[in-house]
């Protein structure tokens, strides 16, 4: 951690699921799973009855964003949130929806300004949120609107999946399977490439990164029998991007780009839909893989499970992802800020 270094701001995302398990659980563990200061914007009280029902003696500091690093080794850092959270585990609570988004615009905001290095989000549950009219298909589109309010820029979310033995990035995510050749296009392909290389370059620092690109159908379709979006639109995409500079190549059937000397041979796979690039990111290392998004002004970070509903409050949830959630933001900023 660079000595000019900010607290990294995180959220518990929905109450009633493992989210804040995992934040008491970073605190307790901070000095052997080496967690870096971070502080949590939720309700105070809520946390501190959570860790009463959990058996953890976490002492809980309520505190600004500028005193989070100095009373980290004391006690968790609690940005009380206004909003007050339903003291039920193991469903959602559109009550609890109004909290969950104001910790993520003040979580934003802060980032955004500098208060904090980095964002560390804890898994949300759509239904409850979408129930209560909330707009947006996801946490990252979410974040990705805010991140245009606050810099008037556009923002493009790149969702990368990023573990020790692999990152993997999907150009289409959170649409029906039977929609992805549909929504398939050169131009979406290249730029999702070019996102998720500059990021690679500016935060996880690679100076050259290589870019393994899947096909879209079986054997990549083979040479247009079993499809020609591998042929009429991923090819195309490759060789503008390689036209350009970047080292991208493909497109790779999808069934042997993940065992390890195939591995070997990149930095990052991008996947033409979502659990082309999930499911082998989460069978390699389910527990350590962390859910990056690429392309926004600020760096966010999030474990790449979800809500865990029936673990929440037992105390039986691993937190390890979001251990590595925590650090790996705090070495992307790191990383950027020595490059600036």
């Amino acid at each position: 951690m660079a000595d000019h270094a900010k607290p990294l701001a995180a959220t518990v995302g929905d109450p009633a699921g493992v989210g804040p398990d995992i934040v008491l659980a970073a605190w307790a563990q901070r000095q052997q799973a080496g967690i870096p200061p971070f502080y949590v914007i939720c309700d105070p009280d809520f946390l501190v009855d959570r860790a009463a029902a959990m058996g953890l003696a976490v002492p809980i500091a309520s505190v600004m964003p500028s005193e989070a690093t100095s009373t980290f080794e004391q006690a968790l850092s609690v940005v009380p949130l206004g909003a007050r959270f339903s003291r039920q585990t193991g469903r959602a609570d559109q009550a609890d929806a109004k909290g969950i988004v104001a910790a993520i615009d003040r979580a934003v905001e802060d980032v955004v300004t500098g208060v904090a290095d980095a964002l560390v989000t804890g898994p949300v549950a759509k239904k409850s949120l979408y129930d209560a009219g909330f707009d947006f298909p996801g946490h990252t589109e979410y974040l990705a609107h805010l991140a245009e309010a606050c810099t008037g820029a556009p923002a493009f979310p790149v969702m990368m999946l990023a573990g020790p033995e692999l990152r993997a990035v999907p150009v289409t995510i959170h649409v029906p399977l039977a929609a992805v050749p549909g929504l398939l296009t050169q131009d979406l392909i290249v730029q999702t490439v070019r996102i998720t290389h500059n990021d690679l370059r500016r935060r996880f620092g690679l100076a050259r990164p290589r870019l393994a690109v899947s096909g879209l159908n079986p054997h990549a379709g083979e040479s247009g029998a079993m499809g020609r979006e591998d042929v009429d639109v991923i090819a195309p995409a490759i060789e503008q991007l390689r036209s350009s500079g970047i080292e991208a190549f493909g497109p790779l059937p999808a069934d042997t780009m993940f065992h390890p000397q195939a591995r070997a041979a990149y930095d990052a796979a991008i996947c033409m839909y979502h659990d082309q690039a999930l499911i082998p990111a989460k069978a390699l290392a389910f527990d350590e893989t962390v859910n990056v998004t690429l392309g926004l002004p600020f760096i966010r970070t999030s474990p790449d499970h979800g809500t865990a509903f029936d673990l929440a409050g037992s105390g039986r949830a691993r937190p390890d992802s979001f251990f590595a959630a925590l650090r790996l933001a705090r070495q992307l900023a790191d990383r950027q800020a020595a490059a600036s």
